[in-house]
């Protein structure tokens, strides 16, 4: 991965942890088995791009851009994706462990979150408008202004939100969750 710019090729095995990979292209590349974990990938660019059974946890991501990336079977622990570049950010993930991940302030319509692990992740200040969360576990996650206008939480679980703090019109949930929804109130529905 020495190449400043990469089209349509594909990494399979790559064991590039702990390096410096920054200013880098990667359009329509496709990762497989990767251990890209502690990589520095700061100011690169990454669009149309998939990343398949892949260790990444603590990949540095400052400045990098994702556009149209897919995300499946990867373990994300810790990324902090708030330092991503704004524009075009578009992300999908299916099967991730995303664990204490940050999305901090991300504006993230749309997203699918599928059968995640997202235990103690930051979602504060994120737009999370009609975003999907199937059967993905919650529990720590953070919700704090949040924007989950038609979000759908429906299959998810371990949520505590506070209803007050967050935008919640048209999110819909499972009547478990919703019910952890009142929690703050110490109300118990027996």
């Amino acid at each position: 991965m020495q190449e400043p710019a990469h089209y349509n090729k594909t990494f399979e095995r790559v064991q590039w942890n702990d390096r410096q990979a920054t200013g880098r292209t990667f359009e329509q590349c496709t990762f497989t088995q990767c251990d890209l974990s502690r990589t520095d990938f700061a100011n690169s660019r990454f669009a149309d791009c998939s990343f398949t059974g892949c260790n990444l946890a603590m990949m540095k991501l400052a400045g990098v851009s994702l556009q149209g990336i897919q995300f499946k079977d990867c373990k994300l622990l810790g990324v902090d994706f708030s330092v991503c570049k704004e524009m075009l950010f578009r992300v999908s993930f299916d099967r991730c462990v995303l664990d204490h991940a940050v999305f901090h302030k991300r504006k993230m319509e749309g997203t699918r979150f599928l059968q995640c692990s997202l235990k103690g992740v930051d979602f504060e200040h994120a737009q999370l408008n009609k975003a999907v969360f199937e059967r993905c576990d919650l529990e720590r996650a953070v919700f704090l202004n949040s924007h989950l206008q038609q979000a759908d939480l429906s299959s998810a679980y371990n949520i505590a939100l506070d209803p007050e703090r967050n935008k919640l019109k048209g999110a819909k949930f499972s009547v478990e969750g919703a019910l952890a929804l009142l929690a703050k109130y110490g109300i118990e529905v027996g």
